[in-house]
């Protein structure tokens, strides 16, 4: 069974081809350039995103040498745009997660925000796809159908018009517990009369394509971080990975039971296979590699890849807070902005670097907390994936502040191998969850060699930053 996985990111879109084994036969990445505007929004040519996708599956069987026996694409989740389904052409750019410019349609269902917790599972904010999907009606077309890019995508591949559930549950207007779109909180946003994408399972078979050689099968769609959970083999409840890659993406397996979390987090369907729907519980830090890529732009850093050579063992007392796109959970202030305290003649510029990297990792290790608190239980490690996991800097940083052991995920296609295994059980109906998931230990594991007072005083400092920065959100 051969599967040709494709993960459409932020920054890049890549594709493996992947055997019966799990092993990856071949890697294709192509880049995709999100351009940043000066309002806050983030946008990306959907053309460059379905170039990307067919230019890395077709590179990725042309070096495996071999054919699909079906394709499997994960998506962003809460990326949107508008598109006319006659001809599935786009009628306005790619809404990006990260953009916020929709913060004025949050503003205007801020007395519903309750009820959207308590029916959706998810905190009201720009982050999620109903509020994008608002604006671009009110700001830029009323013409055609807006979705999220999935459904775009697998339309220009298959002519069918569908979502998987996962990716519907990022987006403030499908119920967390029937697991269907929500006519009243439809109206809420303005979206009553939209055509929706019909809502499929992840190992579900949704139509066929041609785009990579003969008749393929395509299924096995789901969001990209409830991929990389799946993939890391986070199947019982209480195990939880982290994703670094343009942000952080922190993902608890919650169980078959959607608790709604009472501090902060969000909730959504993990996965829905033919095994069941367990949930997830979630949090965000917006800005990890496009931190470090501010830092680049800045001429702080020569490129991420030099993140550990040109770190200083020791920020000096600098400290960081990571808000260059606002905070997400628990704090939910999309105006937070980041900020640099303890700065003095002395600091340098690998001082600087190290506050960014020890920022990045305290506002996970926060997370982490409240996931904590919201499951109940002490989470007893931390499974970790993503490009940024190559920084030995920032693993042993993450591994400090956290007080608990980091284990490195042994293949750096996490997203792209969770798309595998539900793609490969969407054409093997007696393949199990666990068996289409390929087993694999951890590539290396990140001991705590701070002590615990000394995590707890480091927390409690980047804590009081936090509290500083947000007491100036609210007054500017």
């Amino acid at each position: 069974m051969i599967v040709l996985a494709i993960d459409q990111g932020t920054s890049g879109t890549k594709a493996i081809v992947v055997d019966g084994s799990g092993e990856v036969l071949a890697l294709a990445e192509v880049p995709v350039r999100p351009m940043y505007l000066p309002d806050g929004g983030v946008e990306q040519d959907p053309g460059e995103l379905l170039d990307s996708v067919l230019a890395a599956g077709r590179q990725a069987l042309d070096s495996a040498g071999v054919s699909a026996d079906v394709v499997a694409l994960a998506n962003q989740g809460e990326t949107v745009l508008a598109w006319d389904p006659a001809s599935g052409q786009p009628l306005s750019p790619a809404i990006v997660w990260q953009d916020g410019r929709s913060e004025s349609v949050c503003v205007a269902v801020r007395e519903h925000a309750d009820e959207l917790a308590a029916r959706t599972g998810l905190v009201l904010d720009p982050y999620f796809s109903a509020p994008k999907m608002a604006w671009l009606r009110r700001n830029v077309t009323t013409e055609g159908v807006v979705t999220t890019s999935d459904s775009w995508l697998v339309h220009q591949l298959t002519g069918e018009f569908v979502t998987d559930v996962t990716t519907a549950s990022r987006s403030l207007v499908l119920d967390l517990d029937s697991v269907q779109w929500d006519p009243e909180l439809l109206g809420m946003f303005g979206l009553a009369d939209e055509p929706l994408p019909r809502l499929v399972a992840c190992d579900e078979v949704v139509g066929s394509t041609t785009a990579f050689g003969g008749e393929l099968p395509v299924g096995g769609l789901i969001v990209d971080q409830q991929a990389a959970l799946l993939a890391e083999g986070c199947l019982a409840p209480g195990s939880a990975k982290c994703t670094y890659g343009t942000g952080a993406f922190l993902l608890a397996n919650a169980g078959p039971v959607p608790a709604r979390s009472t501090h902060g987090l969000t909730t959504s369907v993990a996965w829905r296979t033919r095994e069941g729907t367990p949930y997830c519980m979630d949090a965000q830090v917006f800005t990890v590699a496009s931190a470090l890529r501010w830092l680049v732009q800045l001429g702080l850093l020569t490129s991420s890849r030099d993140l550990d050579s040109e770190s200083a063992p020791d920020s000096d007392g600098v400290l960081f807070v990571p808000a260059l796109a606002g905070l997400a959970a628990p704090w939910w202030q999309p105006d937070a902005r980041a900020s640099f305290a303890g700065l003095s003649l002395a600091t340098s510029r690998g001082g600087i670097v190290r506050a960014v990297v020890e920022g990045i990792a305290a506002q996970v290790a926060a997370l982490v907390d409240v996931v904590d608190a919201d499951m109940g239980a002490r989470i007893d490690g931390l499974r970790v994936d993503g490009g940024l996991t190559h920084s030995r800097v920032l693993m042993q940083t993450q591994a400090d502040l956290l007080q608990r052991p980091v284990e490195v995920y042994a293949s750096p296609h996490a997203t792209a191998l969770g798309a595998a295994a539900v793609g490969r059980m969407s054409v093997m109906p007696s393949c199990a969850l666990a068996d289409a998931i390929p087993s694999a230990a951890p590539a290396e594991t990140f001991e705590p060699r701070w002590s615990a007072d000394r995590a707890a005083d480091a927390m409690a400092r980047w804590r009081a930053a936090v509290d500083r920065d947000l007491s100036m959100a609210v007054t500017r």
